[in-house]
């Protein structure tokens, strides 16, 4: 079975090599989703990085590799110097993409997204019907707006792939919306399941089971083989076990995507290959796990993704703690963080919704 090289299984090594960059440019938002990691509303909001210390930052990160970026939000479109931003990324040969809801995408914007070299954008549909998306995403409209979006996105050659949050209220639906994301054009689709953080602490009695969850991710496994889409497992990686049992059990060779927008390497790669920065600089191994590793006003990107004490801990699969810490898939999969942490308080711990024992 052919897979990628993993960090080595100790402290800071060649290993943690930068593969993502997910920033959160602007917490200003236009919709207000029940499950939002930030809590974005319409702002604005105070100590947001400016154009100048945006572009510094960029810079930065070209230090460190040649990560994709991923410039998220709140809503990226609402930051008037965001094609500035992409392009000044794209000269510097970081592979820009943006994840913006889709309602403010026009003709004009699509155009200029493509110009400044945005390579994929990402849409989130959460229902496979006007009705319950609309209202997962707190706001009338939308749906219809993000279908707008993607069909704008795609006629100015931008690809686009569909995002959806699983929760109890939309399992049942993922069929139909990967059914919706064939339809429209899509190369992709991937899924994340609820970490329940910002506003999704409201919805923490909505998270599916771990038993729902092993079935999901089976599902997802058995729609490799039927769909012309990327398939990808975010915020579960759980799934990486399950690709590895399913396939030995298949008797077939898995071959992992290492690069691109659809790399297929590890489970959890929070401070691993893949960082956050929020939108006052202060950098977190992912957005739902928000502890500080670093502050980009403060000192520079490539000194905090080197020597953050949490990162270097998270770099160690022999510092998890539980079962997390006894499973032989912990190289591949490693529990998610952030949930741990949610759960105990302790980002080392075993993840809570995983149905499988070691």
């Amino acid at each position: 079975m052919s897979h990628p090289s993993h960090p080595a299984h100790t402290g800071q090594d060649k290993g943690a090599q930068l593969r993502l960059v997910a920033w959160e440019t602007t917490r200003n938002c236009n919709l207000s989703c029940r499950h939002c990691r930030a809590s974005a509303t319409c702002g604005p909001y105070a100590g947001e990085l400016d154009t100048e210390h945006s572009l510094q930052l960029l810079d930065q990160i070209a230090q460190v590799g040649k990560p994709i970026i991923i410039l998220t939000g709140g809503e990226p479109l609402l930051r008037p110097d965001i094609f500035e931003i992409a392009t000044h990324g794209t000269k510097l040969g970081l592979r820009m993409v943006m994840a913006p809801n889709g309602t403010l995408i026009t003709e004009e914007t699509a155009r200029r997204m493509a110009e400044s070299g945005i390579q994929r954008i990402s849409i989130s549909i959460d229902g496979a019907d006007k009705q319950s998306h609309d209202a997962f995403r707190g706001v009338e409209g939308a749906f219809e707006g993000a279908l707008r979006g993607a069909r704008l996105a795609k006629k100015a050659g931008i690809d686009f792939q569909i995002n959806t949050t699983v929760t109890q209220v939309n399992m049942d639906q993922v069929p139909q919306i990967l059914e919706l994301a064939e339809s429209i054009g899509a190369v992709a689709h991937h899924i994340f399941l609820l970490v329940p953080t910002g506003r999704g602490k409201d919805m923490a009695d909505q998270a599916i089971s771990a038993d729902d969850y092993e079935t999901t991710l089976n599902w997802f496994y058995d729609r490799q083989k039927v769909t012309s889409l990327q398939l990808k497992a975010t915020c579960a990686p759980q799934y990486y076990r399950v690709l590895r049992q399913r396939a030995k059990k298949d008797n077939i060779s898995i071959s992992f995507q290492t690069h691109g927008l659809d790399a297929v390497t590890r489970g959890c790669l929070g401070g691993i290959s893949f960082c956050f920065i929020s939108h006052v600089g202060v950098v977190q191994p992912c957005g739902f796990l928000e502890l500080n590793c670093g502050d980009v006003t403060k000192e520079t990107f490539p000194h905090i993704w080197k020597n953050s004490a949490i990162f270097n801990d998270l770099r160690d699969f022999g510092k998890l703690k539980g079962k997390c810490g006894r499973c032989e898939f912990k190289r591949v999969c490693g529990g998610c963080r952030a949930r741990a942490f949610e759960a105990t308080g302790d980002y080392l711990e075993e993840e809570p919704l995983c149905a499988y024992e070691p």
